[in-house]
């Protein structure tokens, strides 16, 4: 199979820590130049870093908010006009966990904000790169709860499920361009934001951490929580050519978590 990526330049947001930054080692391991962006300068600096580099690979990053989209368009042009990219890796942190029926106003517009119309914000300014290059993938790490919504996660359910719609139709009006879009579902992935998580359960409830997380993962059959490289290595898979024929998919990455088809 052809996971060739030289020559190929990926954008990856949040990419200073967790499923971003090891998607941002994995498509850098495969050839990749890549452009991390996320807020904090320091951490990107570090992990870009941490990238492997090779022939003619070189690795940039841009510290900025995906909340704030005037800064983020404003930051974003110029980098992509300089060095256009053929491969879109959107991510971002998850909304605050609680209820639907709770959640104020001005946490949907955040969480919309943040995640959709940051990422249509930079899938316009990407799409040039891609039709010049005659080679486009757009992944988007959204959640399982767009198959079935977790519980306590209410604004973060809704987003995620106009994340998929969104890509969904993005795959049927770029396919005929040679331009993929396809959604990766991660599972419970061991990372900062799961311990945050399990946190906020336990603080609300009579249980410990460890009972929380305990509880957590004997709904994997796999009996263990992923790691974000493995997350990262079906990124690299829809990024590749090898996924050429992969389009409008929702791909969960959860051990087997999900219950339904």
């Amino acid at each position: 199979m052809n996971f060739e990526l030289h020559k190929k330049n990926a954008l990856v947001c949040g990419a200073s820590r967790g499923i971003g930054l090891a998607t941002a080692q994995e498509l850098a391991g495969l050839g990749c130049s890549i452009l991390l962006l996320a807020r904090d300068e320091e951490t990107l600096a570090a992990a870009r870093d941490s990238l492997p580099t090779g022939d003619g690979q070189a690795h940039r990053y841009l510290a900025t908010d995906m909340g704030d989209i005037k800064g983020l368009e404003e930051k974003l042009q110029p980098e992509l006009a300089k060095q256009p990219v053929q491969i879109l890796v959107n991510n971002s942190g998850g909304p605050a966990a609680g209820p639907a029926h709770l959640a104020g106003n001005d946490a949907f517009e955040l969480a919309f904000r943040q995640h959709l119309v940051a990422a249509q914000t930079i899938l316009r300014l990407a799409l040039p790169g891609m039709r010049d290059s005659g080679y486009g993938r757009v992944i988007n790490i959204i959640s399982t709860s767009v198959k079935q919504p977790i519980k306590g996660l209410g604004v973060s359910n809704t987003i995620r499920g106009a994340v998929a719609s969104w890509a969904k139709t993005l795959a049927t009006e770029l396919g005929p361009e040679g331009i993929t879009v396809n959604n990766v579902l991660p599972g419970f992935t061991a990372t900062d934001r799961l311990d945050e998580l399990f946190k906020g359960r336990a603080e609300k409830s009579e249980a410990s951490f460890e009972q929380v997380r305990a509880a957590a993962l004997a709904q994997v059959p796999m009996a263990r929580f992923a790691e974000p490289g493995e997350i990262a290595c079906a990124i690299a898979f829809l990024a590749s050519p090898a996924a050429a024929y992969v389009n409008g998919i929702n791909l969960p990455v959860d051990g087997g978590r999900t219950g339904c088809l």
